[in-house]
């Protein structure tokens, strides 16, 4: 049985009050079951063990110096951030991100619309790609409800659908990727449109290593 496992995290809120989020993201990571990542998985914990964490990573509390990392310097959360960056690169995987913009619109039924458009989209220019599997699933937490019935009513059109919400997140470093790639893609954007960054994000990368980060990632974009 040919199998695609999706892996999808996100940034941001559906909320529009004072001090919400500018924008909203959702990251996908389509890993093939077929393609052995099991070596490069090996080696990102080894990395991992050396240097001396070995939970999940959580990209926004890295830069942020939050939760688990506030007793880290800034060179080993970079040391943990090139980790699960370097162990991205390497694997055999295919990457999407969506993007909604919501200093553009003012509710919530309107970010539904455009991403619930965005999500199938995405589906619809590749659908030759999807159509090739005999099971399709889906791994997502429901961290925001909302999201997971978007792709829920999205996703089932495929036979043989199945949306995991219970998974262990320390496992399963695909779904750290996609994690580190909601932010690493947000950035992009605000580079791209000018918008202001939070202290941390200038403080944490270069524009040069944010950069290439994106090139190099930009390899495997879906």
């Amino acid at each position: 049985m040919k199998r695609l496992n999706i892996f999808v995290d996100e940034t941001g809120e559906f909320g529009f009050e004072n001090g919400a989020s500018e924008l909203y993201g959702v990251s996908f990571t389509f890993h093939e079951q077929d393609d052995d990542i099991s070596n490069e998985l090996i080696k990102l914990n080894d990395r991992l063990n050396r240097i001396g964490y070995t939970n999940m990573i959580h990209m926004a509390d890295l830069i942020m110096k939050r939760g688990d990392y506030k007793i880290f310097n800034i060179p080993m959360r970079k040391s943990i951030f090139k980790a699960i960056y370097h162990f991205s690169r390497k694997i055999k995987v295919k990457y999407n991100t969506i993007i909604i913009d919501k200093r553009y619109i003012d509710n919530g039924r309107i970010l539904k619309q455009q991403l619930s458009y965005e999500i199938n989209r995405m589906i619809k220019d590749h659908e030759q790609y999807f159509n090739k599997f005999d099971k399709i699933v889906m791994y997502y937490d429901n961290g925001q409800e909302v999201l997971g019935t978007i792709l829920d009513s999205i996703f089932l059109r495929f036979d043989k659908f199945e949306h995991k919400v219970d998974f262990d997140h320390k496992e399963k470093r695909l779904f750290q990727v996609s994690d580190m790639l909601t932010y690493i893609d947000k950035y992009d954007y605000k580079y791209k449109n000018k918008m202001s960054f939070a202290k941390s994000e200038k403080y944490f990368f270069t524009d040069d290593e944010i950069r290439k980060i994106i090139r190099e990632l930009g390899k495997k974009r879906f």
